[in-house]
């Protein structure tokens, strides 16, 4: 065995020129796959991270609702239904739409998310809700996610600096009283936080009542799987009843199943796949074709054809390795870029990187065993 090793890696190291294009060419494919990978991940996470901050155990929508880009709107009073049953401690309605913002500084117009709460209780789980929910109660006063995108405007840098910041909303002018953290997504650019009430003011052609979004909290020690199967024989159908996590998952496969943008980045992949396993077998396929006589002459002198198969192989895994940590060097890089263009959670995780490094094995041990078919011809007597 330690003979078999150096043998490998003499095959791949006689020919610097060629082993640089094949490292290249592993990187390239590793590259692919981790950047469509990673906006994969980063559009199923930047889209649920206002359901993972819902402090809450049970959501109700309207049914025909399929994911918080197209809600439909249902009545309050199915959400307050709710309370006849023991195991519910409180219901809180919650209000959401999409409208024009326009930038303070410049006027330009663009679509923003905004959530209507009371603010006598906070649901949402998000730095900076907590301490601003009293200002909420104040006429036209929204808070601000600080991690919107610029083109709304240096709306947190100025509020941070004392400023007084005002914009118009739906031909209304509203004023920034505080700011908080969610984040933009590839459904949202931007999102403002307001009171319930606000929110009608806001959007006047809603009708008070008619909500988006109903969250359930629990008794402590209640079941709420049990107490969602009791809610979907309880309630009408017109309302799905949901936990938090089938509510989280509801919306992953929205953007996973339902439109094109999870299909294409999961093709992405695969082409990234496809792509460098051609690159290694034409490497491994000349590498086997310039040294058919050397094969030849140790299948001569005794060695074995499974020998010579382990041979190419070893050579495949070490491409594989070589070529992975390029890869995932110069992603980290694309990621750090990506995430400070676009304000997405481009962020590398273990399970990516060890996901990557297994397809790269396999990628390369792919081509490896198909190009050992060449060393069928690898026999003594025709070469001699």
């Amino acid at each position: 065995m330690n003979q078999k090793i150096p043998l490998s890696w003499l095959q791949l190291t006689r020919e610097k020129t060629r082993l640089a294009v094949a490292l290249a060419g592993i990187s390239f494919a590793d590259i692919l796959m981790f950047m469509q990978l990673g906006f994969r991940d980063a559009l199923y996470y930047s889209n649920v991270r206002f359901h993972n901050s819902l402090q809450g155990d049970i959501v109700l929508i309207n049914s025909q609702s399929s994911a918080v880009l197209a809600m439909r709107s249902f009545s309050q009073r199915r959400l307050y239904k709710a309370l006849e049953l023991p195991a519910v401690q409180s219901v809180h309605p919650i209000y959401l739409d999409f409208t024009i913002w326009k930038n303070p500084i410049t006027g330009r117009p663009r679509s923003i998310l905004i959530f209507g709460m009371n603010p006598e209780t906070n649901i949402l789980n998000l730095p900076g809700v907590q301490e601003n929910l009293d200002k909420l109660k104040l006429p036209d006063v929204v808070l601000f996610d600080r991690s919107s995108r610029v083109e709304y405007g240096p709306i947190a840098a100025s509020y941070s600096q004392g400023k007084t910041v005002t914009a118009e909303v739906r031909r209304r002018r509203i004023k920034v009283e505080g700011l908080f953290t969610l984040g933009a997504s590839f459904g949202a650019d931007g999102n403002l936080i307001t009171s319930d009430i606000n929110f009608l003011r806001i959007f006047s052609n809603r009708q008070k009542g008619l909500i988006d979004i109903g969250l359930i909290r629990l008794k402590p020690g209640a079941d709420a799987q049990v107490v969602a199967q009791e809610l979907r024989q309880y309630l009408p159908k017109e309302v799905n009843v949901l936990t938090k996590q089938e509510f989280i998952d509801f919306e992953r496969n929205y953007w996973a199943n339902s439109t094109a943008i999870g299909f294409i980045f999961t093709l992405g992949t695969v082409m990234g796949f496809i792509v460098g396993t051609v690159i290694v077998y034409q490497i491994l396929y000349t590498e086997v074709a310039d040294h058919l006589a050397e094969y030849a002459t140790l299948k001569a002198i005794g060695y074995t054809q499974n020998y010579l198969l382990t041979v190419i192989l070893q050579e495949a895994l070490l491409l594989a390795i070589l070529g992975y940590f390029p890869g995932i060097f110069f992603a980290l890089f694309m990621y750090q870029s990506a995430r400070d263009a676009t304000l997405l959670p481009v962020f590398m995780s273990f399970d990516r990187a060890v996901m990557v490094l297994i397809l790269t094995m396999l990628m390369c041990i792919i081509s490896g065993a198909i190009a050992v078919r060449k060393l069928r011809s690898a026999d003594p007597a025709d070469i001699f």
